[in-house]
């Protein structure tokens, strides 16, 4: 199908998805959270793609959500019960957007420059990995707002970073730098500019394809039920999962293949 708010390719099991409105600074509008999760579960469908990298166009990855879902008589409140219904109907369905990402069944890219705004941050926190140009930045832009980040940011990233530099992003609504992200361990690594990002994510997500695809997707589903689970679970699962998808052929294999390049 067509896309309005992405540009999309495929080569090589690597997905390229590609936020493509610079001129209004990639905001999130209605269109986006329909179609991202259609083309996650497009390219899912796609066997051959293993890995997904989301990147942007512009000088920003992301404004986060479009200003005009809060206006006009389509924007929502909470002023009657009936309409307190709707509110939590829509916040549902922009978290599933999201939660697309997250849920794939291939690991998740995402390439970041300049500013990841609002929802461009809940949006990151749902990807497994990221990269940034090292003039990037991250802000929980709600608080600036006078509401509460409520599409992931605060569900997510309390995993990703320690629990008090969330607390200062979500109290302060202050930048966090691409340099300091990196230290703490949210960003995986620092690029010089977006052409030099781009490149370096889609050959991340290269050496991830040329792996075998299904232990790097049950990978990603142990490693983000480990998350949210006890070591006792966690290893639970895991003997209930490892039996379904290792494969000796597939171990004999690789081995072969690595016997013959040497």
């Amino acid at each position: 199908m067509g896309w309005d708010c992405f540009d999309i390719s495929s080569a090589g099991g690597v997905a390229h998805v590609r936020l493509c409105h610079p001129e209004r600074r990639n905001a999130m509008t209605e269109a986006f959270w329909r179609e991202l999760p259609a083309a996650v579960k497009e390219l899912e469908a796609d066997a051959k793609v293993r890995v997904l990298v989301l990147s942007s166009t512009g000088p920003h990855f992301s404004a986060g959500l479009d200003i005009s879902m809060f206006q006009g008589s389509q924007a929502l409140g909470t002023g009657s019960v009936e309409a307190r219904a709707r509110f939590r109907a829509k916040l549902e369905e922009l978290q599933a957007s999201l939660g697309s990402l997250a849920e794939a069944r291939f690991p998740v890219i995402a390439a970041i420059q300049g500013g990841c705004i609002g929802g461009g941050v809940d949006m990151v926190t749902a990807c497994c990995l990221r990269y940034a140009t090292r003039d990037a930045w991250f802000v929980v832009q709600e608080i600036n707002l006078g509401m509460m980040a409520d599409v992931g940011t605060f569900n997510r990233m309390p995993k990703q970073l320690p629990e008090a530099v969330v607390r200062e992003l979500g109290y302060t609504g202050d930048k966090l730098s691409a340099g300091r992200a990196e230290r703490l361990g949210f960003v995986n690594g620092l690029y010089d500019d977006h052409e030099a990002l781009v490149a370096g994510a889609l050959e991340v997500a290269a050496r991830i394809a040329s792996k075998a695809p299904v232990a790097v997707a049950a990978t990603k589903q142990m490693i983000s039920y480990t998350r949210d689970h006890s070591v006792a679970e966690s290893f639970a699962y895991l003997n209930a999962l490892q039996p379904g998808i290792f494969d000796i052929e597939t171990i004999r294999a690789v081995l072969s293949s690595q016997r013959s390049t040497r």
